[in-house]
């Protein structure tokens, strides 16, 4: 299934995605796609309805609508740095020993093709297309990275924007350069695991005003999805709902030789196939 949130910010409705012009509303069944209906069986719930409704006709055409995040404000927003090969050799860092974590507010959080607003006093707000991963179930103390595929609802795209002057000039944590508004755009839909054969085979790409910025490909992870769950539940637990970023391919800004960074009215292009694409305008700060 690839579940959608559409609607006014703030007001989103769940629905199933059918196909690019099609959809069938839950809001009946779930008012929201997050800790509840992810915690309480609502995917095997929707499931049901879906199969039963597109059987019978009960489809609706989308119509312009807004898509919102495809899940609700989570308990956390975990990230993995450095998780790809070609990414830490072109930063210049070591490739790390074990997953490398920081957190992002969770009210980053927001639709696929909402506008990225730069922050105050930022100089160096730079672009990360990632894969996501949802939580499913809560989560603790997993004896195996195997075991990690039975507490994952599925998987996005998301842009895991950052500004580096505040995440490696101003000491501290790497949050600080992580959580502005807007930071976090996500979707446009979550697709469960048992559409995606292979989350170790997916292309990704970003583009910034049409130039082609990253180009890779989920094969290059180090510590892959399961692992990384695995991994962080032996120091958390892990809430239905919550998102994990796991990490960017080569082709961020600061990177470029030289560092290039995102400047008011660039345009962000970015997807993952199977997963679909964002489209994202930059604002000036407030």
């Amino acid at each position: 299934m690839k579940l959608m949130r559409i609607g006014a910010a703030g007001a989103e409705r769940p629905v199933v995605r059918v196909d690019d012009a099609t959809f069938v509303d839950v809001s009946d069944i779930t008012d929201t796609y997050g800790e509840a209906f992810f915690g309480s069986g609502g995917l095997a719930r929707v499931r049901a309805a879906v199969e039963e409704r597109v059987a019978s006709g009960q489809v609706q055409r989308f119509a312009g609508e807004r898509v919102g995040a495809p899940i609700a404000r989570p308990h956390q927003i975990l990230c993995i740095g450095l998780n790809y090969s070609d990414h830490a050799a072109e930063t210049g860092a070591t490739v790390p020993a074990e997953p490398v974590l920081f957190t992002k507010s969770p009210n980053t959080l927001i639709g696929p093709d909402d506008d990225v607003r730069i922050p105050r006093g930022s100089t160096k707000t730079d672009w990360e297309v990632e894969l996501g991963i949802v939580i499913g179930a809560r989560t603790s103390y997993l004896d195996s990275p195997e075991a990690a595929r039975d507490v994952i609802a599925g998987f996005c795209v998301v842009n895991d924007v950052s500004e580096r002057a505040f995440q490696m000039e101003r000491s501290g944590q790497w949050s600080k350069g992580k959580s502005a508004e807007t930071f976090n755009p996500a979707g446009p839909w979550l697709v469960t695991t048992d559409e995606i054969p292979d989350v170790l085979a997916l292309p990704m790409w970003l583009e910034v005003n049409g130039i082609r910025r990253q180009d890779g490909t989920t094969a290059n992870m180090i510590f892959d999805p399961y692992v990384v769950v695995h991994h962080l539940s032996q120091f958390m637990v892990l809430e239905p709902g919550d998102l994990i970023n796991t990490g960017t391919p080569a082709g961020v800004g600061l990177g470029m030789k030289p560092p290039t960074f995102l400047a008011p009215g660039d345009v962000m292009t970015l997807g993952i196939e199977g997963l679909g694409s964002q489209r994202q305008t930059v604002l000036p700060p407030r």
